[in-house]
């Protein structure tokens, strides 16, 4: 299993030897305003470049996932640069006609049962983008979806992987990790944050990655989305800087192995 971090929560897996680009966000820095009603409206984003050899013409894969249909995870650069025909997995019936009205032709939705894909297992997981009973009002009033998914990975050949997606740690992350017992985790952990009363964070800030660390002390832990959108409060070095044991915070563009 290789996971090469991109930016932001744009990120390829290779898992038994299949390769999925997950959350295509392809604009260049600083293409897009901040998100209005959030912190630091006023800066631009994204904060940062795609790393300078990544090339999306050039790149062999063979499915793209799509967390959530937010523009911080897909784009209309992305509309142009992937292959029409490539199976392209997503949470819901919403997405599914979202995506296919860009034109992509082999839209499926991912099960909380299992969808087979290539000898893998696709499994669909809940998420709190942000506490359920504040954030999703919010999103209903500005015309914004709220729903998100997490995925898991399985296959005989690897080992687990949780892919936990846009989410606060909450009793959903909880399930997922004690049902699929995922030895590789990759959290969204730059603790994005809406101003709502005191500041609601959307994903996962400082607490909830102590949090998961404690609780999933056995698997190793990845922080992505990270140092790119511009309502973030917590950054890569802040997370380095918690000296936890399991958890590993990838630098833009690096790859890390885990062998089954």
């Amino acid at each position: 299993m290789k996971i090469h971090q991109i930016r932001n929560a744009t990120i390829i897996i290779t898992y038994n030897n299949k390769r999925f680009l997950i959350d295509p966000w392809l604009m260049p820095k600083d293409f897009m305003p901040g998100f209005e009603g959030a912190m630091n409206s006023k800066v631009r984003q994204p904060r940062v470049d795609l790393p300078k050899d990544f090339d999306i013409n050039h790149l062999p894969l063979d499915a793209i996932i799509l967390t959530h249909f937010h523009p911080d995870h897909f784009d209309e650069f992305a509309v142009k640069a992937l292959d029409k025909n490539i199976p392209f997995y997503v949470q819901n019936e919403i997405d599914l006609n979202i995506i296919k009205n860009f034109g992509f032709n082999d839209v499926r939705i991912i099960s909380e049962n299992g969808t087979d894909f290539e000898r893998i297992t696709l499994y669909k997981t809940q998420c709190q983008h942000g506490r359920r009973e504040v954030v999703k009002p919010m999103c209903e009033q500005i015309g914004m979806p709220y729903d998100a998914m997490g995925i898991v990975f399985k296959s005989d050949k690897e080992k687990t992987l949780y892919v936990a997606g846009d989410t606060i740690w909450c009793d959903e992350v909880i399930t997922a990790i004690d049902k699929f017992n995922p030895e590789i985790i990759v959290i969204n952990a730059c603790g994005a944050t809406v101003l709502v009363g005191e500041g609601e964070r959307l994903i996962m800030d400082i607490e909830d990655v102590k949090a998961i660390s404690n609780y999933a002390k056995n698997s190793t832990i990845i922080a992505s989305h990270m140092d790119t959108v511009s309502h973030l409060t917590v950054t890569k070095e802040d997370i380095k800087a918690l000296k936890l044991n399991n958890v590993v915070v990838p630098d833009d563009n690096e790859i890390l192995e885990f062998n089954n």
